[in-house]
């Protein structure tokens, strides 16, 4: 072995040297690194693209005849505009951001169909074509003011479109949407003049409804009149001025009492001042009335 070595020594040391250049021309392609948040996609010389197999996140030796495709599997987000037309033919600029990432089980074939562009060969054209095509139908007061949600109803479409291609797109926000300023100002004038007419109708409605609560209130006050004077019968008048008379003489305040002076045979009841017991009974009866009205007022 010894003998064999010396004499192909030369040849060995040009064999070690021409790997060692090789490594060192070819190491990129040879020692690869995937990083945290990628996934690799082998293509081999001779047999073609792994769809089977994706590379996760770790350190590989491959041959320098392949080639090893890394995607980014994280959220990533595209800021993308791009104009509409209305139905009326007016240009409508709208500003875009779009959160999206590569389906990680179909990552090879996504590779094999499409390629690592995806965002320019897929997703930002598709979106495109989807909301030009649903929002074209409408005019620009109707997109501009989202009318019944117009423009979700187009952004979910649009994400079930480009869902077919084996990306998985999370959101599109439309970040804002640009009209001609004579247009703007228009469109803003009128919600304005419709906000002042719903206002009005809300004062009108409420003015409305006081009214009728003070018709109910009256109706009630004339129901209970009606029904007091229908009650206040010489009997009961009678009946509340014993009632009167027995309160003033249990007061304990000094009085005199006149027996039969009264009209009706009752007493008059003098103190520090002069009242009939008449009196008392009136005021006694407008008393009751009175705390009856404040119970039944709204």
């Amino acid at each position: 072995m010894i003998h064999w070595f010396r004499k192909k020594k030369p040849f060995l040391i040009v064999f070690l040297l021409l790997v060692a250049l090789i490594v060192v021309f070819f190491w990129q392609r040879i020692l690869i690194t995937i990083d945290s948040g990628e996934a690799g996609v082998l293509f081999r010389r001779f047999t073609g693209t792994e769809i089977d197999k994706i590379y996760s996140e770790g350190f590989y030796i491959i041959s320098p005849l392949d080639t090893m495709y890394i995607y980014e599997t994280r959220n990533q987000v595209a800021f993308h505009e791009f104009d509409v037309l209305s139905v009326k033919g007016l240009r409508i600029h709208l500003s875009m951001a779009i959160r999206y990432r590569p389906e990680y089980d179909l990552l090879g074939i996504l590779h094999q169909s499409i390629g690592p562009d995806y965002l320019q060969r897929v997703i930002l054209p598709q979106i495109e074509s989807v909301m030009r095509k649903q929002l074209g139908n409408y005019g620009a007061e109707q997109i501009y003011t989202n009318e019944e949600g117009l423009l979700t109803n187009a952004i979910l479409l649009a994400l079930d479109e480009v869902g077919r291609n084996y990306v998985e797109v999370e959101d599109v926000i439309i970040r804002s949407l640009e009209l001609p300023e004579t247009i703007v100002t228009a469109i803003e004038t009128k919600l304005s003049q419709q906000e002042h007419l719903k206002s009005y109708e809300f004062r009108l409605k409420i003015a409305t409804e006081e009214a009728e609560r003070i018709r109910i209130e009256a109706e009630g006050i004339n129901r209970y009149q009606s029904i007091i004077n229908q009650s206040l019968t010489k009997e009961m008048l009678a009946f509340k001025g014993i009632e009167a008379t027995k309160e003033l003489a249990e007061s304990q305040n000094a009085k005199i009492v006149v027996i039969g002076a009264g009209k009706n045979g009752l007493p008059i009841i003098l103190g520090g001042q002069t009242f009939s017991t008449e009196s008392a009974i009136n005021n006694k009866a407008q008393a009751v009335q009175s705390s009856t009205i404040d119970r039944i007022t709204p």
